[in-house]
């Protein structure tokens, strides 16, 4: 039995609710077959979909249909991941230069920041 893709991407835990599932189908972040889908658009087993997460796009094959919501641990089974290394790799470096240009002074100290703050404030 097919099952509605903005469901399906809410069932394999790819999106927190079904109604951001299908806002981003909306919005026209998911793709099947490079065609932009309706969140009423029925997915098979076999199909390859596309989920646009700025800026990295994400691609996955739908292996079989769950019957409701599933664990973490149970998602290999019903989707693979087949996203390109080049867009893997975006990612990483992405989260990188994110961690590595916090404003100073910004957010909690570091490690770094705690103890020049302790040596300051000890003279």
């Amino acid at each position: 039995m097919p099952s509605r893709i903005d469901k399906f991407l809410w069932e394999v835990r790819l999106f927190k609710t079904r109604s951001l599932a299908a806002e981003a189908c909306k919005k026209g972040h998911i793709t099947i077959n490079g065609q932009q889908v309706k969140s009423s658009r029925e997915v098979k087993p076999g199909e390859q979909f596309s989920l646009r997460k700025a800026p990295v796009t994400f691609s996955y094959e739908v292996l079989a249909l769950p019957t409701g919501r599933i664990g973490a641990k149970l998602v290999p089974e019903y989707i693979r991941d087949i996203t390109a290394p080049d867009m893997l790799e975006l990612l990483e470096v992405l989260k990188i230069d994110q961690a590595n240009n916090r404003a100073r002074g910004t957010g909690r100290p570091t490690k770094k920041e705690r103890r020049d703050l302790e040596e300051f404030f000890e003279l």
